[in-house]
Order: C-alpha cells, then sequence, then structure tokens
C-alpha cells in the first residue's frame, strides 16, 4: 500500500537557501529542486526507475548525485504534488513526514560487503534511523546536522565533516565506536568510545544533549561547542549513559587510516568470495534519466538489485559476480558513466552553476566539461559559482571559484592558508587554468 500523498508539497515555510527535500520543493533558477535521502546511499532498480520517471514527467529530466549519497531532482514544474506522490508510491519517502529533513545519517557504501570492515554497520544505522524519524523532539534538529557511521571499511568518506561522527576501533582485541564531535575522522582524534551494544545509546544521548543545551541560533555541534567546553559536554553525556565512557589515551590519541583515493570507481573487492562491487563516476554529478535507467538495469541483470549512491557523487553495483565485473563496467561506461579513476572527469566536481542558480557567476558545469577535455590526466578539482560552495562538502585540492562568465579565480588548498587557500591566479579564462594544472604546478602544494 503506498503512502498517503501529502496535503501539499511543503512541509515548512521556506527561508533564503533552504535545504530541499522530499516534501520541500526548493525554488531555483531553472525550477525546484527535490532531495531525495536514501538510507546508506541504496535505491532499489524498482524506485531508481520512477525517479527517472519522475524527473521526466515533472521536471527537465535532471537527476544529481550528491555528496552524501543522495539523490535530487531539479527543473521541477508547476505540478510538485504529482512528482512528490510518484515518490512516496516507490517508498522513497520518510515513515514519519515531519522527520524527512533530519535523516541525515551517512554510510561507507559498501557496509556490510567490505572485506576490512570491523563490524557490519547496517542493523545499527537502521536503529539511527528510525530514532531519527520517530524520537520526540529531534525533528527540531537542523536539517544540516549530520551525523556519519566508519565501520572501518576500506571505502569510506572520511573528510566530510560531521556533527557526530563514529568511527569502529580495535583496542585490546574489542572493537569499540569512538566518535566526535563538529569534525571526521580524516582530521580529528576521538573524543570517547563505547562497546557496540552502547551505540545506539550513544547516540540518542548525544542528541539529547544537543537539544538541551543549544539555544535558537546553535544549529549545529560546532555553534553549541563554542559556547560549552568540549570536555564539559561529555562530563554532561557520560552522566547520561548506563555505563561511562571511554576517553583514556587510547581511544582519544587514535587516527583512522586514509583510505585509498579512487577506489569508489571501478572494481572493489567485497568479503564475500567470488562477488565484486563495481563503482562508476557519475559526470559532475549530473545523471540523465536513461543513464540512471540503464544503471539499475544492470543492477537488476548482474547485481542484487540495487544502486548504492555514494558521497563522492558516483554510485556502486554491488553482490557482482567476479566474473561479470567487467561486463558491468562496460555496461556502465556505455550509460555514460566514469569507470576509470584516471579519466579527467573522474575527480571533478562542480556546483549548478550560473545556468541553474541565481548567485552563480559562471556555468561551472559547462566550464567543467571544457576543463577536463584540457587536462592530461585527472586531478581533484572544484569549480564552484560562488563563494557558498554548495558543491564541495569539504575542501578541494583545487578549487575554481568564479568571478565572472567563464574567469575564474584559482587556489591550491594548503594547511597554512585560510578559506579555499593558497592563491595561484586571478580572473584566469578555463584555457588559462588548464595550462597550469597540465604543467605541474600543483606538484608543490600541502594536501
Amino acid at each position: 500500500m503506498s503512502e498517503p500523498r501529502p496535503a501539499r508539497p511543503l512541509s515548512t515555510p521556506l527561508r533564503p537557501s533552504a535545504c530541499p527535500g522530499l516534501l520541500r520543493i526548493v525554488p531555483a533558477l531553472d525550477g525546484g529542486i527535490c532531495r531525495i535521502k536514501l538510507a546508506g546511499g541504496v535505491i532499489t532498480a524498482a524506485q531508481a526507475n520512477a525517479v527517472a520517471g519522475a524527473a521526466e514527467r515533472y521536471a527537465r529530466g535532471v537527476i544529481e548525485a550528491t555528496n552524501r549519497g543522495n539523490l535530487q531532482i531539479r527543473g521541477i514544474g508547476a505540478d510538485q504534488q504529482g512528482l512528490i506522490a510518484t515518490l512516496l508510491d516507490a517508498g522513497l519517502g520518510p515513515s514519519n513526514p515531519a522527520s524527512d529533513d533530519v535523516r541525515n545519517l551517512m554510510l561507507s557504501p559498501t557496509a556490510g560487503v567490505d572485506p576490512q570492515q570491523l563490524f557490519d554497520t547496517r542493523p545499527l544505522a537502521s536503529q539511527i534511523l528510525s530514532s531519527l524519524e520517530n524520537h520526540p523532539g529531534f525533528n527540531d534538529l537542523s536539517p544540516k546536522f549530520a551525523l556519519s557511521l566508519d565501520g572501518g571499511e576500506g571505502l569510506v568518506m572520511l573528510e566530510h565533516p560531521h556533527d557526530l561522527w563514529l568511527s569502529a576501533i580495535e583496542v585490546d582485541s574489542q572493537t569499540l565506536l569512538a566518535f566526535g564531535l563538529a569534525g571526521c575522522p580524516a582530521n580529528d582524534s576521538p573524543v570517547g568510545a563505547v562497546p557496540l551494544n552502547q551505540a545506539h545509546e550513544l547516540v540518542i544521548a548525544v542528541l539529547e544533549l544537543f537539544l538541551e543545551s543549544a539555544r535558537p541560533e546553535h544549529t549545529r555541534m560546532r555553534h553549541l561547542l563554542a559556547h560549552i567546553p568540549v570536555q564539559a559536554f561529555i562530563r554532561q553525556l557520560s552522566a547520561r549513559l548506563a555505563k561511562p565512557l571511554r576517553t583514556d589515551q587510547a581511544i582519544t590519541s587514535w587516527r583512522r587510516l586514509p583510505t585509498a583515493s579512487g577506489s569508489h570507481i571501478g572494481i572493489y573487492p567485497q568479503a564475500q568470495a567470488g562477488q565484486v562491487a563495481v563503482g562508476a563516476g557519475v559526470p559532475l554529478g549530473r545523471l540523465s534519466p536513461s543513464m540512471l535507467r540503464r544503471a539499475a538495469h544492470l543492477a537488476e541483470q548482474l547485481g542484487d538489485g540495487t544502486l548504492t549512491m555514494t558521497p563522492w557523487q558516483s554510485l556502486l553495483l554491488r553482490n557482482v559476480a567476479l566474473e561479470h565485473a567487467e561486463a558491468a563496467l562496460d555496461g556502465l561506461q556505455d550509460a555514460g558513466l566514469i569507470v576509470g579513476a584516471e579519466q579527467p572527469l573522474a575527480q571533478m566536481i562542480a556546483c549548478t552553476g550560473s545556468a541553474g542558480c541565481a548567485k552563480g557567476l559562471a556555468d561551472t558545469k559547462a566550464d567543467g566539461l571544457k576543463l577536463a577535455s584540457l587536462l592530461h590526466a585527472s586531478q581533484s578539482v572544484h569549480l564552484t559559482g560562488c563563494l557558498r560552495s554548495c558543491a564541495a562538502a569539504h575542501l578541494a585540492p583545487v578549487t575554481l571559484l568564479a568571478v565572472s562568465d567563464g574567469h575564474y579565480d584559482l587556489y591550491f588548498r594548503h594547511a597554512d592558508q585560510p578559506g579555499f587557500g593558497e592563491s595561484r591566479g586571478r580572473d584566469l579564462t578555463i584555457e588559462a587554468v588548464g595550462a597550469q594544472l597540465n604543467a605541474g604546478s600543483r606538484s608543490n602544494t600541502d594536501d
């Protein structure tokens, strides 16, 4: 039975820079935007086909892969209710309509099948998502308030900042769940840890304490911690738990090992013998309905019938028989996806730009394609149409900041420089940027 159609497409009044959701269509220069939050990034083939159909029928046929493993439809026209109803009928909405905004939990795209994982995070993730949807008060969290859960997988996004991040660690032959606040495992050490059987209790306690302690202007954990010392928050948190937190040096000195760059594209091993995951990048984060349909067909034909969207704006077919892996790669390439990490578009991201956003000063998507055609090798480049940097959840090694149509300021990430990093050129054309990147000037930067 399908979920009831909402009485109206907007669940809350719009505000400037409002986050889109499934039940709240946010206007943009090119039409409305609807964001579809996927549990663990997973969408069935049937649901993917429903998204493709909805994008064609109710919008301009533009589907985007987001940097947190979700999908969104752009260019939505007048029949917003029809689009919402179609997505709800496909089972893509929340169990509690009021909770759509807060379903912000990011997992590894190989959760449950990764050979390096210390535990399967999916059951715990289901508990956390259920609480986010149904716990009294959690609907008051900001739509930007986000959590991540890392089970020790080899394929996991470690650089995106989160209000609460959780990482599996091994201490004295015991698997614990370490956690940090307002940061990420790539840059920060944990502030505490609990046994796995206490992990759900920990998450509930952190969120309840945040909501009780935060002032109205404290929408994110970093805002609260600017007024309450971290250690004071931890002391109050520990008092709420059935067993005290572990905060000894074995926990607080731990650092997460980095993962292999580009491993989300191509063939990735699974823990299950004879099976692999096959990944492909979405060019500049844009999927056409036909691309999504063809990927869904491959998932049914060669995988387990699901697609997993990743925070690198790519997708995975999971549980593919090893002997079918090359056929899956060929099929994804034929669909228009990126199957080689060495391809120039493999590490390039771009915001919507002036073609779809009133704040964009340049057509970043078109300029990204032009730049990719000029580069001799893949480089991690971010094109942003304005200072808001919507397309990047963390600072990229190379950033192009639009200053006018077709012109950009060029920055290289540097540990000692604020903002986008070290300035390497002002008001450059795409051709000038390409020449500089090809010349290898990137090699001397600190990334």
